[in-house]
């Protein structure tokens, strides 16, 4: 398996002398397991335990004192008690509230023992009757691949320290971005990337996307108890990849009858389980954003690979001389996002797009990103600087100083004064393969 930088996330929290029980938060198959196992292998003692297993259930269940039921665990993994660092790993956790709640004696009883739970989020979020210790654990989220892990996987962990290098990624443009076309068709699906870097076969990766369709659309058959509301959301995962980057209506959406609350309530469900974001407007361009929940948000999924698999697009990725130019621009705007938020490993981090407001000139800017008390305005847009109007409006309107332009292009810095308002910015333009490394990028080059 490739490298994940997630891993220094998990190192980070071991050596932690305030760590909590952690629990990994992602969707089905972005390989929260896999992750584990591997970090697994660097303690001394290797706990792995899944509750789909009524056995282990029944372990967790059964009322014993917490240290005996340790050593039922070491017992049951076929090892001895032994001293040193011990990772016990909960696989599957939602299946056994009781487990769930003991999460915080873990804590109490035994600091010393480091404990990770994941579980498939689809079932936590409709098990009302489970929930989690409140200020016993701390949360990771686990998502799919950047384009920088997608490099390392096939192979060129070399060109990762060049293509955030303004000189040397000048010089390996058009290379970095063949790798960054790949990675817009691919996606970044662990299971995927790691298929496609084992083959260079875009035909060999379809059968695993239609087995994760296929797994997102049975955990809703299995776990929404209320008949309408599963088909509203079995709805949204047939229909709604076509959807994907747009700003939508909930009353209708996509065509269908369904009322926005009923929307309202499948979005709200799979947003939960991280399979996608609403991306909401601000108004505002200052810190913090605060986005406004009643006006329409843009549809962001969890990947752009499964995208353009479920939505029939992948040929005209493929085929497309500019990446500006697929799907009218919103297979660019997507994968920008997706990148985005690798940016930080924060579970609460979301997206927001800005703009101005009633009244006035309409004026919209792709996204905004709160970096150090700042809001940075980000266009996915080629073309010259005087066509970003509405990123020299958001600056008319801020007090920064700094712009970002996503692009095709090669990297630049241009000192810009805004049309209207005659006010002096800085206007980073990067390439795509530079956005996992904006914040670095940014704060070297203001």
């Amino acid at each position: 398996m490739f490298k994940r930088n997630i891993i220094s996330s998990l190192n980070g929290w071991r050596v932690n002398k305030n760590r909590k029980p952690l629990i990994l938060r992602g969707a089905r198959q972005v390989g929260k397991t896999t992750l584990v196992n591997e970090f697994g292998q660097t303690f001394e003692n290797y706990l792995y335990v899944n509750l789909e297993s009524p056995e282990i259930q029944r372990l967790f269940e059964t009322e014993m004192p917490l240290d005996d039921r340790i050593g039922l665990l070491f017992a049951r993994n076929g090892m001895v008690r032994r001293d040193g660092d011990t990772l016990l790993f909960i696989d599957e956790i939602q299946n056994s509230p009781k487990a769930v709640a003991m999460l915080r004696y873990f804590y109490e009883e035994h600091p010393e023992l480091y404990v990770v739970a994941a579980g498939s989020l689809l079932e936590n979020v409709v098990d009302l009757n489970t929930s989690f210790p409140v200020g016993r654990v701390q949360y990771l989220p686990v998502r799919p691949c950047s384009f920088a892990e997608f490099v390392g996987a096939l192979g060129q962990d070399n060109l990762i320290e060049i293509m955030y290098d303004a000189v040397g990624s000048r010089v390996m443009h058009s290379r970095l971005m063949s790798l960054f076309s790949q990675y817009m068709v691919v996606g970044g699906m662990p299971e995927v990337v790691q298929r496609y870097a084992d083959t260079r076969d875009l035909m060999a990766i379809d059968d695993i996307y239609e087995t994760l369709l296929q797994a997102y659309r049975d955990d809703v058959e299995k776990y929404v108890r209320s008949n309408k509301l599963s088909a509203t959301v079995r709805f949204i995962l047939e229909h709604g990849w076509l959807m994907a980057g747009e700003t939508v209506t909930l009353t209708g959406f996509a065509g269908s009858n369904y009322k926005s609350k009923e929307v309202g309530e499948a979005f709200h469900l799979l947003q939960k389980a991280m399979l996608l974001e609403l991306v909401y407007p601000t108004t505002h361009t200052d810190a913090p954003i605060m986005t406004e929940l009643r006006r329409q948000p843009k549809l962001i999924w969890l990947d752009t690979g499964l995208v353009n698999h479920a939505a029939g697009i992948r040929g005209d990725i493929i085929h497309a001389h500019d990446l500006m130019d697929t799907w009218r621009g919103r297979v660019a705007e997507h994968i920008v996002a997706q990148e985005i938020l690798t940016l930080n490993d924060r579970i609460s981090q979301r997206r927001a797009f800005w703009t101005r407001g009633k009244g006035g000139n309409s004026a919209e800017v792709d996204f905004v990103w709160q970096m150090d008390g700042m809001v940075i305005p980000i266009e996915v847009k080629s073309g010259a600087d005087s066509h970003l109007r509405s990123l020299h409006s958001f600056i008319d309107n801020s007090s920064v100083d700094i712009a970002v332009r996503v692009w095709t292009g090669e990297y630049r810095e241009d000192d810009l004064t805004t049309i209207i308002g005659g006010k002096c910015f800085r206007l980073f333009s990067l390439p795509f393969y530079m956005v996992g490394n904006m914040e670095e990028i940014i704060k070297k080059g203001a």
